[in-house]
């Protein structure tokens, strides 16, 4: 469905860039305690029985063939949002301590930027962060409702105070020329900052809501600088909207008025029932959107053409993330949350409750998903009273950053960043029979797929995969051997897929595939019911 004519319009404004401002009386002191034992690090911002679970369970960097981990020196850093310069050096926010933090990976060295205006004691999840091309970062603060700029150059700070009410939450941030775009997630609106990187006056515009008490999430530019982002209430739905940016300006710069009416400048589409919480979304080469739902394990693809949604799905996260010690998880999801494009057309997500680093290619309907090592305890069912399961958990993966063949991301309770490299060979391929399945409801039909190793795995040991969007297409293992099996030699693998009685016409993603230690690699079959 798509609705013309939302009844907003813009809001306009002028702020400020500081370097100093009063966040201290903001914050109430801390409660005196003699009892708690303090180490004079970030940590001491949490109680003492917190402490593991929020500054790293304990564990040193890991790696895998894939993926690389780092240890950050600063003790319970809690870091989040992450950006690679033109350089190749990797910067992210410390959200326990204020600070930017800089990775040099030729040198494998931290530097770390005092933040001298943050509170001591004060912490801020900053989820968005993006270079600028004069060198400065520029990341939100949830706290205080801000936007920071630092300089690479002077290694100097400087707050921007976000329009904001009680309500506001500054999250994604991308630099976009001379605009910087933000969404106020709990704010209701879409807020563009016009930079002039030579002048610290800050002019900007906010685009509130077209659904009532919903929440602004991510966006994206296509290529005709149309901005696209979701408005939706929690597991209640909502809608894609898409802002005609360069129309809207050309309009108020012929009619001469501040500003126009959006009736001609903004579309909605209903979002599909099944997408209840769509968080990060993006484009890829071929014009497709692309949307991740964190309350599930889909994503969905959006066409602007045909105006029509297709949901796809991760493989189930493995046990050792969740645990299930107490037997209460019934149903585990993965829980991508956002979602990027790189130079090479593909798609990359984080799988927050999964542990994965993942990347799709859409033009081969291929899923990897690359698993980290790393696991807070803590944050997964691992503990039944008697005993703590080993290696189970997640490190709450927030965010990635994209450099060439390199994914970096944060460990946001495990006091790390890691990198996946995504050129290093994949252990296998996977050959499907064909592409495209048709169905009628009530059907049922044979298919097959060939995983074939791509050199010596050394008798690799691998657990089949087979995930499917929707409760009427099921798949079922014609041989219980290929479900967990060693590979050294050309493995055929046989199911048959059922579409119930009352199957819904449409096209569906079944994804096969195996999974190893390191690795899950899949692909999508299409089905469709007729």
């Amino acid at each position: 469905m798509k609705k013309k004519g939302l009844l907003v319009v813009f809001f306009f404004g002028g702020i400020m860039l500081t370097s100093g401002f009063g966040l201290s009386s903001m914050i109430a002191p801390a409660d005196d305690n003699s009892d708690v034992i303090l180490t004079g690090t970030p940590s001491d911002n949490f109680p003492e029985d917190q402490r593991t679970t929020f500054c790293s369970s304990g564990g040193d960097p890991k790696s895998t063939k894939y993926v690389q981990e780092y240890l950050i020196p600063t003790e319970c850093s809690n870091p989040l949002a992450i950006v690679s310069d033109y350089d190749g050096n990797v910067w992210f926010a410390q959200t326990n301590t204020g600070n930017l933090a800089k990775f040099d990976p030729t040198t494998k060295t931290f530097t770390e930027y005092d933040n001298p205006t943050w509170p001591d004691g004060a912490r801020s999840m900053m989820w968005g962060m993006d270079y600028a091309p004069d060198g400065s970062i520029w990341f939100t603060d949830e706290t205080y409702d801000s936007v920071w700029k630092f300089s690479t150059l002077t290694e100097e700070y400087d707050r921007l105070s976000y329009p904001s009410d009680d309500n506001s939450l500054p999250q994604k941030l991308v630099v976009d020329g001379s605009q910087i775009i933000i969404n106020d997630f709990t704010g209701n609106k879409l807020t563009i900052l016009n930079i002039n990187f030579s002048d610290e006056e800050v002019n900007y515009l906010s685009i509130p809501s077209a659904l009532d008490d919903s929440v602004t999430a991510d966006f994206a530019l296509d290529e005709n600088n149309n901005i696209w982002y979701t408005n939706w209430l929690y597991q209640q739905g909502g809608f894609l909207v898409k802002f005609d940016q360069n129309g809207y300006l050309d309009a108020v710069s012929n009619s001469g008025e501040q500003f126009l009416p959006l009736v001609d400048f903004i579309n909605a589409y209903a979002l599909p029932v099944q997408l209840l919480t769509p968080n990060g979304i993006t484009f890829s080469d071929d014009g497709l959107l692309w949307i991740v739902d964190t309350t599930s394990s889909s994503f969905f693809s959006f066409d602007p053409l045909s105006e029509k949604f297709i949901q796809y799905v991760t493989a189930d996260p493995t046990f050792e993330t969740y645990g299930n010690q107490t037997g209460v998880i019934q149903s585990p999801i993965s829980r991508p949350y956002w979602i990027e494009n790189n130079d090479q057309g593909q798609l990359v997500f984080n799988e927050q409750t999964a542990n994965n680093i993942s990347v799709m290619d859409p033009q081969k309907q291929s899923l990897v998903e690359y698993h980290v090592p790393s696991k807070n305890p803590n944050w997964g069912d691992c503990d039944n009273g008697v005993e703590v399961l080993d290696n189970c958990g997640i490190a709450q993966i927030f965010d990635f950053a994209i450099s060439g063949d390199k994914i970096w991301f944060t460990e946001w309770v495990e006091n790390k960043i890691g990198v996946v490299d995504t050129s290093v060979p994949l252990p296998l391929d996977i050959q499907f029979e064909y592409d495209t399945l048709n169905l009628l409801p009530g059907d049922s039909a044979n298919f097959n797929f060939i995983i074939s190793p791509q050199f010596n795995n050394g008798n690799l040991k691998l657990s089949s995969i087979a995930s499917t969007t929707h409760t009427f297409l099921t798949v079922d293992f014609v041989d219980d051997s290929v479900e967990t099996f060693e590979l050294d030699s050309d493995v055929p693998v046989y199911v048959d897929i059922f579409a119930s009685d009352d199957a819904l016409p449409g096209t569906y993603k079944v994804l096969l595939g195996v999974e190893s230690d390191d690795v899950a690699i899949s692909k999508f079959l299409t089905v469709i019911i007729e």
